[in-house]
Formats: structure tokens, sequence, C-alpha cells
């Protein structure tokens, strides 16, 4: 499909919204190095982010994008706004030890006004993947004058209430990482290699759902196999799916950068008694905590409400349930604010969206199940489907 964009309301709002909260933080200007908040306001989509690229937020004024050259000359292929022109660090600074482009975007800045002499508190994002220590060091060392201070996340919190076209667009990935999931439990067929499972999964993630296209996703897939199965974040070898082996899933549909993820385990046969008994908790712990995905309510009374039936059964989990999820750019599908867990007390409003995930990681054995979910007032809209359960593919490879 066409590539989507937010009406031009929508764009003006977001901007607005984000000088609100620097006014609110003091903030004369805003360094935005994290791709996403880069594409959330200025819809810049490349997979440029491994060489430095800022977009600088001033608290009046038009923002000015800055990337490598090569990339800055076809910036307006992709972005809607901030892009005539991107400017562009010549390659001559690229990887070099001596040099950084940063300090030509200090000079930059320096030259269209931004940086007079005068001193400015100015954000930037000190735990974004790709603002790294010597970009921080040239911005700092070119423009002495600036105080520069952690934004803590400023454009993520901004982003956390999602627009009903944000929402629209996560509707759609869902749909792609149920077909996904599909893929994947389909693929399960004991003696087949694991990375012929991922490229059947992989797939379907790109191939999208009839005319929703796929578009990468931030992480790859996971797959927590066998006695594997109680360690998280795993990926896959060419280890062959085993006879009665349980494999948790864990992937997400993207389409147009806007992620829904979606954990499931698969049993290649009978399941053991354990397992079956640590599913049924799980499942019933999970429906209990999205039942609190409401308007009003916190993240920590959906983890009481999960917890209560671990304590129930004598079981824990120390990990968070879950945490914000929207647009994503690789390494990472959250959206770093927001977490499902006790000490957590946002109030839940509605269009925020989580990405709730019951993960019971055991000793030689394991067992998730998530849901990626938007608030509403009297519940969770849920926008992938698979079964909640743990998933028992007899040999035939028809999942009963």
């Amino acid at each position: 499909m066409p590539i989507e964009h937010p009406s031009q309301d929508e764009q003006d709002r977001r901007l607005a919204a984000v000088r609100e909260s620097m006014a609110v933080a003091g903030f004369d200007g805003l360094v935005v190095a994290d791709p996403a908040n880069i594409f959330y306001l200025s819809g810049y989509n490349a997979w440029s982010f491994y060489t430095p690229q800022v977009l600088f937020v001033p608290a009046s004024g038009e923002p000015l994008l800055f990337m490598r050259e090569m990339d800055a000359l076809g910036a307006h292929r992709t972005a809607y706004r901030f892009a005539s022109p991107a400017l562009g660090y010549p390659e001559h600074l690229v990887h070099k030890p001596d040099v950084h482009p940063m300090e030509w975007v200090a000079t930059q800045l320096r030259e269209h006004g931004f940086a007079d002499g005068t001193p400015k508190i100015v954000g930037v994002e000190g735990d974004a993947h790709f603002f790294a220590v010597r970009s921080y060091w040239a911005l700092k060392s070119g423009i002495p004058e600036w105080d520069l201070r952690d934004s803590r996340e400023l454009v993520n919190r901004v982003r956390l209430v999602k627009s009903d076209f944000e929402i629209g667009q996560m509707r759609k990935a869902g749909k792609i990482a149920s077909a996904a999931m599909v893929a994947a439990i389909g693929a399960m067929e004991p003696g087949r290699p694991m990375n012929q499972v991922a490229a059947e999964v992989m797939a379907a993630q790109a191939e999208g759902v009839g005319d929703i296209d796929g578009d990468y996703p931030a992480i790859v897939p996971m797959f927590l196999q066998g006695e594997g199965a109680d360690t998280p974040h795993l990926t896959w070898t060419s280890t062959p799916v085993g006879e009665n082996e349980a494999i948790a899933i864990e992937l997400a549909g993207a389409y147009h950068r806007y992620h829904t993820p979606l954990a499931r385990t698969v049993c290649t046969g009978e399941p053991s008694s354990e397992l079956r008994r640590l599913a049924d908790v799980t499942v019933e712990g999970l429906d209990a905590a999205l039942a609190q995905m409401k308007v009003g309510n916190r993240p920590s009374d959906v983890t009481e409400a999960w917890d209560a039936v671990l304590r129930r059964n004598n079981l824990e989990k120390k990990s968070r349930l879950g945490y914000s999820i929207g647009i994503g750019f690789p390494p990472d599908w959250g959206e770093r604010t927001v977490s499902i867990r006790a000490d957590d007390t946002t109030v839940l409003e509605e269009n925020m969206t989580f990405h709730v995930i019951a993960g019971m990681w055991m000793e030689g054995f394991g067992f998730e199940a998530s849901e990626s979910v938007r608030v509403a007032p009297t519940g969770p809209e849920i926008f992938t489907s698979s079964p909640r359960e743990l998933i028992v593919k007899p040999h035939s490879g028809r999942p009963q």
C-alpha cells in the first residue's frame, strides 16, 4: 500500500505537544536521536540510524533534520516534513577516530542561529540507543554555552496516548502478527530445523495480510526451545524441533513502523503435567491482568491482579508484566516509558497501548503468552487473534 501519513492537523499536534513538554522541562531546544521519535515528528524512515542522525527541535521556529549526506539527499522520499532540506554532513566524517559528524552538526546549529553564544538549556535523548557518547561529547564541545540535560524520554512520553490514526496502524499490525503466529505454529514439525521455522515466520511478517503490507520488525522472531524455554530473548539455531517439545514463540507484526507483539507456546505432542499446570496458571493470571487494563486504573492494579493468581499457586514473577508499545525501530519495539509493574502508578488513559507479556521461565522449561492491547474505558481491545492457551500440536501437524 502507499505510505500513509497522519493528517496535517495531527502532525501539528504532535510538534505542539512536544514543545509543550519542552516548556514544562525548561528546554530551549531538544536534540531528538531515537529513530522512532524522528519518525513520529517527521515521517523519516530509513535504515540510516547506524550513523549519527538527529532532529533539532527549537522552542520556536522550524526544526532541522541532520543526517549523512547520502541519506539527506533522499530524506524527502519518506519524511513528510523537515526534509526540505535535510542537512547532510560530508562523507569524510563517517566512522573516523579523530572527527565526528556531530561537530559538523554543532557548526550548522550555530550558523542557523540556534547557538549564538548565549546560555541555553537543551535536552538530549541520553538513553536513546543511537545517541552515542561521542555524539554528546562533540555537541558539548561544539556548543559549550549549551547546558545539555537528559530529556528523560520526553518525546516517548508524548507518544504514549495514540491518535485514532495510530490505533488504525496498530490494528493492521495486529493482523500481520496473527498471521505470522499461524505460520509459526504450522511450521513446528518435529525434525524441522528451527532456522527454517524462522524463515517462514519472517516471510509471513514481510508478506503481510491481503492489502496490509508487512514491514520489518524491530526485533527478530524469538524461539525459546526445549530446556532453553527457561531463558527469555533467545533467537534460533539449526536445532531441529523435538518430539514432545515445548517452544515459546515471541514475534511482532509491523505495519509502517507500528508494532503489535504476540507470544504463544507450542508443544509438539503431549505436554508434561508441570507444563500444563504452569500454562493454566499463567493464562489465568494473564486474563486477570487484562481485565484491569482499562481507563483510570494503574499498572500497579494490573500487576496486583496478576500477582494474586500467582500467589494462590505458589508462583512468582520478578520481571515486569508488560510495557508501552507503538512505533518501533531496531533494537526494540517498546517505547521505554510505562511498565506494567507494582511500582508504576501512571494513570492509564484511553488509547495507550501495551504489550502485556506473561512469561514464566522456570528451570528447564517455561511458558509464554501475551497480548498487545489498547486501553479502553471498559477493558482492553486486543489487537491480535490467537488461542490464549498452551497450543498442543499433534504429529499430524494440525493444532488442537
